[in-house]
């Protein structure tokens, strides 16, 4: 048994009442991630020493000198690049901004403000919002010369400190407590099981970002035809006729030995991290391309992480009606061992089946948490018993007494034997199958562990 994890160390900046939002700016590589990643005490943010490494906002939940806050980590601000995805960064920084109560712009102490630098300067001049201008990688925090140059910015105090070492944390810390406006309503998070937290993996270009721009209505998400554009994992509310969601948007993964790259690498590891976080994964596969042996194993990592699964066959607008058969099949046969997984054909380029796949969402959420009375549970296994008793092993009997669910979220069984580990893996399958032909549990991986009766003989 896998058991779950903790819920949801992350959280997005809108899912949390009243909490202050800051901002990390600032041109690629100086250091963003890395101040991330001490302030929210984990490693959340991918961190390279290149630039254009962190390309998606990304939301963390944070205490800084006594002030719960959520802290974006955000792209390099390069308005002078004419690479199109160093452009999509300059919007999603400017997205932050709308967001936060608070920006904390980044500049490198060991060498001279760049170009970049003084579009930072200049725009953040522009907002209302409290800014915070920090100087990184001085790792000498006696050694002030570094900082004249960054003055000429005219951009007043500037905070010497190093992510690396630590220094100046702690004055970065009371600066942010002190500079936030005062608290509005509650600061607790939300947390509402009746929430889903959906997790959108698949391979790279399979429309993972594509859907969830789609969902929010703008672009979160950079979206670009190359493989592998997403590199963190995002976390966006969502609120639709069918409710609230809460969708996790993931790297996309490919096979481990196409994975060269140390970043990608990184993002894999991501994807796997959020389906710890997600109770529903929508395992995204192009219809175009069909069901592959690396959706059988990212299928299988959702299973073994314990998380309700939606297949989503998206791109149906490329393909024709015979094909779209053809593809449904392929999925269907690749994904044998996944059949309880319910599966939605759709386009989001054409806005079909969308709203179905929320719906259906909301349906495994459910039967994620689904309870079965331990009454009618057992009077089930009686049925059970009395068609298909289990076979005996080495000419002794196997006897099963009672069964109950011990948990939810997901289900999870317990069988009283008296010699659980004769219960042969075949007699388990049937088990499962029974489970789920009587109770149903749609798109959600049921377990069932075989424990010793006290006091039975073997």
């Amino acid at each position: 048994m896998n058991p779950r994890r903790d819920p949801h160390p992350a959280l997005p900046a809108s899912n949390c009442k009243g909490l202050p939002v800051v901002a990390i700016v600032g041109r690629p590589n100086v250091g963003k991630s890395s101040l991330f990643n001490r302030l929210v005490g984990t490693n959340l943010a991918i961190i390279e020493d290149r630039p254009g490494v962190t390309r998606d906002r990304h939301y963390a939940h944070a205490n800084m000198a006594g002030r719960d806050v959520v802290i974006i980590d955000t792209g390099g601000f390069d308005p002078e690049s004419d690479d199109p995805m160093r452009l999509g960064i300059v919007q999603q920084v400017r997205l932050a901004l709308e967001e936060t109560d608070l920006t904390i712009c980044v500049l490198d102490a060991s060498e001279p403000p760049l170009p970049a630098d003084r579009h930072a300067a200049e725009l953040l001049r522009q907002t209302k919002k409290p800014v915070i201008f920090v100087a990184n990688k001085l790792d000498n925090p006696n050694n002030s010369q570094e900082l004249s140059e960054l003055y000429a910015l005219g951009i007043g105090d500037i905070l010497p400190l190093s992510a690396l070492h630590g220094h100046g944390l702690h004055e970065l810390e009371r600066l942010v407590s002190q500079k936030l406006p005062e608290a509005e309503g509650s600061n607790e998070p939300v947390s509402d099981v009746s929430i889903p937290w959906v997790a959108i993996v698949g391979k790279p270009n399979a429309g993972k970002s594509s859907l969830i721009n789609h969902l929010l209505g703008r672009d979160q998400q950079l979206v670009d035809a190359r493989p592998g554009t997403t590199v963190d994992s995002i976390d966006s509310v969502v609120e639709k006729r069918s409710g609230r969601f809460v969708l996790i948007d993931t790297a996309g993964m490919r096979r481990k030995r196409s994975i060269s790259d140390s970043i990608e690498a990184a993002s894999v590891l991501q994807a796997i991290r959020a389906l710890g976080r997600a109770n529903v994964a929508v395992l995204m596969i192009d219809v175009t391309e069909g069901a592959t042996e690396q959706d059988t194993k990212i299928a299988g990592l959702i299973q073994d992480r314990g998380c309700g699964m939606v297949v989503a066959l998206n791109k149906t607008d490329l393909v024709s009606r015979d094909k779209l058969k053809a593809a449904q099949k392929n999925v269907r046969e690749t994904l044998l061992f996944a059949s309880w997984a319910p599966r939605v054909a759709m386009s989001v380029k054409d806005n079909r089946g969308t709203t179905k796949l929320l719906e259906t969402i909301r349906h495994v959420h459910a039967q994620y948490h689904a309870r079965v009375p331990t009454a009618e549970l057992n009077r089930f296994f009686e049925d059970v018993l009395a068609h298909h008793p289990p076979p005996t092993k080495g000419g002794r009997p196997v006897r099963l007494y009672y069964v109950t669910q011990a948990r939810t979220a997901p289900p999870v069984f317990v069988a009283v034997s008296n010699r659980p580990e004769a219960v042969h893996f075949s007699y388990q399958r049937y088990v499962i199958n029974q489970i789920r032909e009587r109770f149903g549990f749609d798109g959600v991986p049921i377990r069932v562990v075989y424990r010793k009766k006290s006091g039975a003989r073997s």
